[in-house]
């Protein structure tokens, strides 16, 4: 808004038109006020919970029932072949909730699968070694692929939970600040790799424990016996690693930097601990990760050892194969002690492992930072019991499934809809842990009666999930990398960095989806060790 005089001499402001927002500006700014519409995850599961008992003790008043498609004799297949809805808005059903409540807290899978994982890793967290294996990634790759250094680095990084973006994704900018790039530019690479890369990886780390206990959970709703190893989806991450630093480096490298232009360095407003994280490793941090890396190869000789031979330790004792193995189904305790000892080395040489204590230490660290953690897998426990109680869930998974089969919608396509759906419920609710806790129960069954296995299942979930969480606020690192971007430019908004994300998210989307279907499709590749494509209902 302007001044202009008027006849007497007088100033009076002069109305500008506001710039139109554009139809994805305007879409943006509608699912931002849904998502903070939105209770807190907590508070979600917990009136999910509520919701399911009053809507148990009203679908079992209608008598509400459908065919069960399992064989007879199966595991938890009625005489009649019915599947009915039970009420929990009995009496029956109140003692039923009142004498599991902490039996479906402490059963459920997730909890102690993350829990112990995270003992480990934040060993490794708190010795320096994940900090420093990161920076010696990025700060000795050449400027002609520091992008794609940064992107690999970043993939990587979300192993070990936040590391990636509260060190990777400022050092990125950094990195390009000081290679006379624009800042954002580095940002916007190693965020996309961090976040919209959250389920590619070459190691199995804390989220995949997390999503295959809650896929076990759902699983179960049809097959009561069903297993999902922490490994499900562990050979789709390797392939998807690949994947997703060709894309994010060519859409920073063709699409985003030269968009973003030339860089005014007199915008900058940096401290003294921001120019800190360009120092190089010095000896003794060097030392300390050759240390880390003897003791992670001597480890992982030693677990080859107890796999590898035939009659090994680990492979399963009645048939020797892998499948089915202590391997696989302990497969949380090979993380756990794969981030134990080399970050107990690291530590060690570097200083910061001087005794036990330390060791504890950051054991105690690493819980604390789990509470919020803990109680929304409180209500999340007691909403995925509720719905396997009541047999709502398996209800639901039998009428969707017999109205995807009379529209004809039971090949792989049915994918291309699921991962649309799971990328769209992301942008309002952008926890993984939190969305597929919602949307298991539901669509495992469902789509395990079309024939597909959970495995290929929570694959096709982890691509939706993933590639939009840059573009949303209700990311829950979203705030922190605006932080960061303001560093560089002050004047940044969420519209800035959503508009910069955007061209990541749709390549992320169609890429991945079109890489899931060549190898679990075409190529005819499994999702993990010993999981299967199809499932038999």
């Amino acid at each position: 808004m302007s001044k202009t005089p008027d006849p007497n001499g007088n100033h009076r402001p002069e109305q500008t038109e506001e710039p139109v927002p554009s139809r994805i500006t305007r879409f943006l700014r509608v699912v931002e006020w849904l998502g903070n519409a939105l209770p807190h995850p907590v508070t979600l599961f917990a009136l999910f919970a509520l919701s399911v008992v009053l809507f148990s003790g009203l679908m079992g008043a209608l008598g509400v029932a459908v065919p069960d498609p399992r064989p007879e004799g199966a595991a938890g297949r009625a005489a009649d072949g019915m599947i009915r809805v039970v009420s929990l808005l009995n009496a029956e059903g109140f003692r039923r909730i009142v004498q599991n409540l902490v039996t479906n807290f402490t059963s459920f899978v997730p909890l102690g699968t993350v829990l112990v994982a995270m003992l480990g890793v934040g060993v490794a967290e708190r010795s320096g070694l994940l900090t420093a294996a990161v920076r010696a990634m990025v700060l000795n790759a050449s400027p002609s692929m520091v992008t794609v250094t940064i992107v690999f680095a970043a993939v990587l990084s979300n192993t070990a939970s936040e590391m990636g973006y509260v060190v990777l994704v400022p050092l990125a900018a950094m990195i390009y600040y000081s290679l006379g790039r624009h800042p954002l530019a580095g940002l916007a690479a190693g965020f996309a790799g961090v976040s919209g890369g959250y389920s590619a990886n070459l190691l199995v780390g804390t989220v995949d424990p997390l999503l295959a206990g809650i896929t076990q959970e759902a699983a179960r709703l049809i097959a009561p016996e069903y297993l999902v190893d922490a490994t499900a989806n562990w050979f789709f991450m390797i392939g998807s690693t690949f994947v997703v630093v060709l894309v994010v480096s060519l859409i920073s490298l063709k699409i985003v930097e030269p968009a973003l232009g030339p860089y005014d360095r007199s915008q900058a407003k940096l401290v003294a601990d921001d120019m800190s994280s360009m120092e190089g490793l010095s000896d003794t941090e060097r030392r300390g990760l050759r240390y880390a890396g003897l003791a992670a190869l001597l480890m992982v000789g030693l677990i080859a050892l107890l796999v590898v031979p035939e009659g090994a330790v680990l492979r399963n004792p009645e048939t020797g194969a892998i499948k089915g193995s202590p391997f696989l189904r302990g497969f949380v305790a090979i993380i756990f002690v794969f981030f134990l000892v080399p970050g107990i080395t690291y530590g060690a040489v570097v200083g910061t492992m001087r005794s036990d204590r330390d060791v504890i230490d950051a054991m105690a660290g690493a819980m604390s930072t789990l509470g919020l953690y803990m109680v929304l897998v409180f209500f999340a426990a007691q909403f995925v019991a509720f719905f396997s109680w009541t047999n709502l869930g398996a209800v639901t998974a039998v009428t969707g499934a017999e109205f995807l089969t009379s529209i004809g919608l039971t090949g792989p396509l049915v994918f291309v809809f699921f991962i649309l759906m799971c990328g769209f419920v992301n942008l309002m609710l952008g926890s993984a842990s939190a969305q597929w806790a919602v949307t298991a129960p539901i669509f495992v069954p469902m789509l395990m009666l079309l024939g597909y296995s959970p495995e290929v299942i929570q694959a096709a979930y982890r691509i939706g999930d993933s590639t939009t969480n840059i573009i949303t606020p209700m990311m829950s690192y979203f705030g922190l990398i605006m932080a960061f971007a303001a560093r560089y430019v002050p004047k940044a908004g969420i519209g800035t960095l959503i508009s910069m994300m955007l061209p990541y998210s749709v390549a992320l989307l169609v890429c991945w989806t079109a890489f899931f279907f060549l190898w679990v499709f075409v190529l005819g590749l499994p999702v993990g060790p010993a999981s299967p494509t199809y499932f038999a209902p």
